[in-house]
């Protein structure tokens, strides 16, 4: 994937220009350590931080590192040169602090031993958790399934995607939970979703036109190789490629302006 520079987006690898904001996307290169992808320009490399810029002064592409030659068996070879590891230092146990005590006769106790304070701490946290949750757990539920809320609650509003029809000012919602839509007429081959076989001026639309991809909350469309093509707001969109609808972008199917759709959304 390649991350445009302008926008973010994550383009698919290949891609010459971000298919979100038409912005140029830079030239990439493998890395010779790790072969991860990154920028030809770049000074290191973002995954295992090896240094590209002795190579670019150069002007040639940077070699791949010596690699470690190793047998059969996975290990290194008898020959293999293997550098000396320095054993880190052991750890050093903090020395626990005394805890003096005064008696009742005014005389320091000597400090009680800490497993015995752990010992008898444990069971006593246990406790105070147990009735601090049994005070603090909530009535038992009134309704199947859901908690007494007193009747005021709150539902998740989920936005509402649809098309509304120029010609007849018609709204078509748009299906949840479908990656791709297709628009188009009833035919043998693939069924549409969206049928506008009942809309005026429908014999200039292809019963294959066009299709709507979903990625997550980002809506494309395409067009599937129609007879009389499909444009956004009066631009032609090519076959093969796909434009990344937006409230208010206007959809022609077909020439002449005459089956025409707006994307809409409930957020706005």
């Amino acid at each position: 994937m390649i991350v445009c520079p302008n926008c973010s987006h994550h383009n698919p690898d290949g891609a010459v220009q971000c298919e979100a904001c038409y912005t140029p996307l830079p030239a990439v290169m493998a890395c010779p350590s790790c072969n991860a992808l990154v920028q030809t320009d770049a000074s290191f490399c973002g995954q295992c931080g090896y240094d590209l810029r002795q190579f670019a002064e150069a002007g040639s592409a940077p070699p791949a590192p010596p690699s470690l030659s190793v047998n059969s068996m996975g290990e290194p070879a008898s020959g293999a040169d293997i550098p000396d590891l320095t054993p880190p230092e052991p750890l050093i146990e903090p020395d626990p602090i005394p805890i003096a005590t005064t008696g009742s006769n005014g005389l320091e106790s000597p400090p009680p031993d800490p497993s015995e304070l752990l010992s008898s701490a444990i069971p006593l946290k246990a406790s105070v958790f147990a009735e601090e949750a049994s005070a603090s757990s909530p009535p038992p539920s009134t309704h199947s399934g859901y908690p007494d809320v007193g009747g005021d609650s709150t539902q998740l509003q989920v936005a509402e995607v649809r098309l509304l029809h120029v010609q007849t000012n018609t709204v078509i919602e748009l299906q949840q939970n479908l990656p791709l839509i297709r628009i188009g007429k009833p035919n043998d081959r693939v069924p549409p979703h969206i049928d506008v076989s009942g809309f005026p001026d429908s014999e200039i639309v292809s019963r294959v036109h066009a299709n709507i991809r979903v990625e997550g909350d980002i809506y494309y469309i395409e067009d599937v190789g129609s007879s009389n093509g499909t444009y956004i707001n009066n631009m032609p969109l090519a076959y093969g490629n796909r434009h990344r609808l937006r409230v208010g972008d206007r959809i022609a199917l077909g020439k002449g302006d005459k089956v025409t759709f707006i994307f809409q959304s409930s957020e706005f």
